[in-house]
């Protein structure tokens, strides 16, 4: 199938990847998989001259993928040998002498007396793209020395949600957590004597992923000109791999600390977490198959007939134009999972079916007529609606489509013992959560490479082929090479939400300076006060672990 659409975009989503990254995507991660293979696939090509000008692109690349993978597999023995000890998965990943610090370790000055300003930001998106867009609104800040308006939340149509700032967080805790780094407020002054009328803000569209100098000179200049600017649309808005190690510990002060729930949904999430844990381990997924994404993907050639029209329709006004060609995203892990290949990953790498399974997710398009086959093989799923009662949810207003629900799966996600993102491409929700997670304790995470997976799954729905023969072995080949929650060096395109190691993590004794856990001084006091003797952030109330 192709799709030719206009060009639009969709707040909800953030950033898209263009037509070229995915061409490159996919002839590189075929030439990728290693030059026996790539031999391998000659030999099958010389005899198969004639088949093979009747493939389409992505038969081709499949029958490639396959060829070299499992020439790989065999070569390393993963196919005969491959395990994964998943009892070992429901505890947390070793730290290697790392613990989780976001205090300043050089000097970081309080800021000053007088600012330059007023900074307002409208943080478009969902839940968690404004949460990104608030660490780099207060690094913003910082930056030009600005006092810093408590940042405007998006209330677009897709999540209907006009909670704002102070219908979601706990406004409190936020300023006087940052009181160290940047100067916050609720509101512009007023600028009259009546208090009649308030100041108003000259409004500029930032650039998109724009170096701290931009800030520093364009933006500084018209706040000092006009005293308080405002910023719109702020997401994606300040570059994420910025050479100022203090300046991503800044993000993590506020991602990791200062961000945190209201009151009341913390104690929601503190219930539903009790409530699982007291039948034993469970794990959460972020099953990411909605509507909004799978248009997004492109992904439409398993639906029937009227529900790809439903995708054509919402992608053609939501997202930009683009050729998509079903196979050919699948082959380079642009799809999300499906439940049932959820089910077959778990399946493969050993999780038996009374594994209690949390489900993090919107409505699951298709219904459930794609989540028969996932209960088939795992029937303990649960949700926020399974576990909480009716008038739990709509006591925090967590029972509809808008922003609080995802702030309690998001919690509950972060405080589960295992967490599996389904597709974590432009998933802010996933991303944040695998960030916050290796912060909070080096908590197990299970990330499926779509991308190798890909073709063992077109194999074996083929019917046939030695990814059909030996489909699970092969499956846990791949899984087996994730780190699974342990500390690892950030990879192009992993964001720094993702993974804030190094910056945001320390060691009490190391022969690298920068590696050495600071001191707690009078200055780094305020980071530390949420950092317990074992480095690990508490997120709710004391009586949680």
């Amino acid at each position: 199938m192709v799709l030719v659409l206009r060009n639009r975009s969709d707040p909800s989503l953030g950033s898209s990847h263009s037509q070229d990254d995915d061409e490159r995507s996919l002839t590189g991660g075929a030439s990728a998989l290693g030059r026996r293979g790539q031999r391998q696939w000659k030999q099958v090509t010389a005899s198969m001259k004639g088949f093979a000008g009747r493939l389409s692109i992505s038969g081709l690349v499949l029958l490639l993928c396959m060829v070299s993978l499992v020439s790989q597999l065999r070569q390393d023995g993963v196919i005969v040998h491959s395990h994964i000890d998943v009892n070992s998965l429901w505890t947390s990943s070793s730290s290697s002498g790392w613990r989780p610090s976001s205090a300043p370790r050089s000097f970081w000055p309080p800021p000053p007396k007088k600012s330059n300003g007023y900074l307002v930001v409208r943080c478009n998106g969902g839940l968690n793209q404004q949460r990104s867009a608030i660490c780099n609104a207060v690094l913003a800040a910082r930056i030009m020395n600005a006092t810093l308006v408590l940042p405007e939340l998006d209330t677009n149509s897709f999540w209907n949600d006009k909670s704002g700032f102070a219908g979601i967080y706990d406004v409190e805790h936020f300023i006087k957590s940052l009181r160290h780094d940047v100067k916050i407020v609720e509101s512009l002054p007023y600028v009259s004597d009546k208090k009649k009328k308030k100041m108003k803000a000259f409004q500029i569209a930032p650039p998109r992923d724009g170096p701290p100098s931009w800030y520093e000179t364009e933006a500084l200049a018209k706040m000092k000109q006009h005293g308080a600017i405002y910023l719109t649309p702020f997401s994606h808005r300040l570059a994420e791999e910025i050479p100022n190690a203090e300046y991503q510990r800044l993000r993590c002060r506020v991602n990791f600390h200062a961000l945190r729930f209201k009151p009341d949904v913390m104690q929601l999430s503190n219930q539903i977490v009790s409530r699982l844990r007291a039948e034993g381990h469970f794990m959460s997924i972020h099953l990411r198959f909605e509507m909004d994404m799978l248009a997004f993907a492109g992904c439409l050639a398993i639906f029937k007939p009227e529900e790809q029209e439903i995708l054509r329709k919402y992608r053609e006004q939501n997202f930009a134009k683009k050729r998509l060609v079903y196979n050919e995203r699948r082959l380079i892990g642009k799809c999300p999972l499906t439940p049932e290949e959820v089910g077959l990953i778990l399946q493969a790498m050993g999780f038996d079916n009374s594994t209690r399974l949390y489900l993090a997710a919107g409505d699951i398009f298709g219904g459930e007529r794609f989540m028969q086959p996932l209960r088939e093989m795992y029937p303990h799923l649960e949700n926020r609606t399974t576990v909480a009662a009716p008038e739990e949810l709509e006591a925090v207003q967590a029972e509809g489509r808008g922003l609080l629900g995802p702030a309690v799966d998001y919690m509950v996600c972060l405080l589960s013992d295992i967490f599996m993102p389904t597709y974590d491409g432009p998933s802010n929700f996933a991303n944040n959560l695998l960030g916050h997670r290796l912060y909070y304790g080096f908590r197990t995470s299970i990330q499926p490479n779509r991308k190798a997976l890909a073709p063992i799954f077109m194999a074996r729905e083929s019917g046939g082929g030695a990814a059909a023969a030996n489909f699970e072995a092969m499956v846990r080949g791949v899984m087996s090479g994730g780190t699974f929650g342990r500390s690892h060096r950030r990879v192009n395109p992993e964001s720094f939400y993702t993974n804030p190691w190094p910056e945001c993590f320390c060691r009490k004794e190391s022969d690298d300076p920068r590696e050495r856990c600071p001191a707690n001084t009078r200055m780094n006091a305020t980071a530390l006060e949420e950092e317990g003797g074992d480095g690990i952030k508490r997120v709710l109330s004391d009586d949680v672990e």
